[in-house]
């Protein structure tokens, strides 16, 4: 097993735990709601979207691919839930995007610095080969649109917070087996441009957004056993599967 696949496999694993403990706890808490004894004060703060969307930025702490778009999760939520448990004088969701901008300019600066940063977004932007056959993308008030040619495809992960991708695979390969392609959006959109003859399959969680398959034509291919998975979540965001 290759090395970068070794590390995405253990970052998978570490988010079905994580998830797995989380959905243990709900439904242990679900079963307390149901006797009678979980108080009101308590049940509408825990069962609540906000917390749902604290639940999935921890889960997505276990992969460091997804931390950035998982801390912008558990902002999102903790701004929101505070006046669900504390009595406050003043509107906090006026303070949601002041929180988010300093937010993201200090993830920003402990990720790479700012020249760092715009040399990432111009190799995305003119570099159309793979690292490995993987893509990685993370665009932030950006966006990227990129055509990868003549390389075989094997996964990786797009993170758009406030930005968008385009990204056109019709001229790659897609790997033997199954190649797993993780996409977060929140606040932003992406889009996918496939073969007709990929076999895709979509696992997306979506809150408040969606991701479509808009694919007009699909072909059968002979070869079944490669197959893309797409899988991540859209927060009051989107995205869309095409192919010419």
């Amino acid at each position: 097993m290759e090395p970068n696949e070794v590390k995405n496999y253990d970052g998978q694993q570490k988010k079905k735990y994580a998830l797995g403990v989380i959905i243990i706890i709900a439904g242990i808490l679900l079963l307390i709601e149901k006797t009678g004894w979980l108080p009101f004060e308590i049940h509408h703060i825990i069962f609540s979207w906000q917390m749902l969307l604290i639940a999935i930025g921890f889960v997505s702490f276990f992969s460091s691919e997804s931390r950035t778009p998982g801390t912008i999760l558990i902002l999102i939520g903790t701004i929101f839930i505070i006046p669900r448990i504390f009595e406050v004088t003043f509107n906090i969701t006026h303070m949601f995007w002041p929180v988010m901008l300093i937010a993201i300019g200090v993830l920003l600066l402990v990720r790479r610095s700012p020249g760092q940063f715009w040399q990432m977004r111009v190799h995305h932007l003119n570099n159309q080969n793979l690292d490995d056959g993987y893509i990685h993308e993370e665009n932030i008030f950006s966006g990227g649109k990129q055509r990868v040619m003549h390389q075989v495809f094997r996964g990786g992960h797009i993170n758009c917070i406030f930005g968008g991708s385009e990204v056109d695979l019709t001229q790659a390969t897609l790997a033997d087996g199954v190649s797993e392609l993780e996409v977060n959006t929140i606040f932003g959109g992406v889009t996918l441009i496939v073969p007709a003859d990929w076999k895709v399959q979509l696992k997306m969680t979506s809150i408040m957004g969606g991701f479509s398959d808009k694919r007009s034509y699909v072909k059968e291919n002979p070869d079944q056993s490669r197959v893309l998975i797409i899988k991540g979540s859209t927060i009051f965001g989107g995205g869309e599967l095409k192919s010419y």
